[in-house]
């Protein structure tokens, strides 16, 4: 019989349990709605804490999800599987052995190295700054300084698109455009290999724009208006067409998938330049 109530997942670990709970949410994505919850157990330091969590949270189906660096955590996880009745599922233990194993590298064993304060995490940080401080045409002056920049009517995914390169490292400027509003003029002067118009099927942005007033619960006249909705598209491909950029469409499409997309062009521009 399934229960009525969501089932626990729970997620251990001796780090902060972020990959984890990662996994956990791509898994627990395939079952209908409501079925799981996610409870994040992190931190767990010596065996016998560990037990202690587990026990405490083991429940009616006593599932775990565990990311457990430490070898004797690990080793202690596998005996309550084992013989405890306890449903668990290691999700880093077999990856760091298959490298280990296929490589002769041997594993540091440092719980939360992922989250190793290093040069990379300085850039995602900065670049995240970058993308705040210039979204939606703001700081037009610094188009130059972006490694992309992002073009497009009301509502064609700039802003998640941009927070996504940001944390991907990359220092990234939006500009809307406006019926009858001129783009900045140093919009004119940038790489055109570095700048990306976004537009997408008429009739989706419409949708879109009316979700967004009934979120706001205001009404701007002809945001939503489907003959207004084309003729902005129309006017944004031919500013783009004077730019020169790339046009990406974002219909239909994860923002994964357009950041994707955009980086391959990227990467071209960059191998082409060099």
């Amino acid at each position: 019989m399934i229960p009525s109530d969501p089932i626990s997942v729970h997620v251990l670990s001796d780090s902060l349990g972020e990959t984890g709970e990662m996994v956990a949410r791509a898994v627990i994505s395939q079952f209908a709605p409501d079925s799981f919850h996610i409870e994040r157990l992190p931190r767990v330091s010596t065996p016998l804490h560990l037990r202690q969590t587990v026990h405490e949270h083991c429940g009616v189906h006593c599932i775990f999800f565990y990311t457990l660096v430490d070898l004797q955590l690990r080793a202690e996880m596998e005996r309550m599987v084992a013989e405890d009745g306890v449903n668990g599922v290691d999700l880093l233990g077999p990856s760091v052995a298959l490298l280990s194993d296929a490589t002769g590298h041997r594993p540091t064993g440092e719980a939360g190295a992922m989250h190793r304060t290093d040069d990379e995490y300085f850039e995602r940080i900065g670049a995240t700054e970058f993308a705040v401080s210039h979204d939606d045409g703001r700081n037009p002056e610094d188009l130059p300084l972006a490694d992309i920049v992002l073009i497009g009517v009301s509502r064609t995914s700039k802003t998640p698109l941009s927070m996504y390169l940001a944390f991907k490292g990359y220092r990234v400027s939006n500009v809307p455009f406006a019926p009858g509003v001129e783009p900045p003029a140093e919009l004119f002067h940038a790489d055109p290999r570095k700048v990306f118009g976004l537009v997408t099927d008429a009739a989706i942005l419409v949708e879109i724009r009316r979700e967004r007033m009934r979120e706001l619960g205001a009404f701007v006249p002809r945001y939503a208006d489907r003959e207004a909705v084309e003729q902005e598209l129309e006017e944004a491909r031919a500013m783009m067409r004077r730019i020169g950029c790339i046009v990406i469409r974002t219909d239909n499409r994860a923002v994964e998938e357009t950041a994707q997309e955009i980086l391959r062009y990227l990467d071209g521009a960059v191998t082409t330049a060099d």
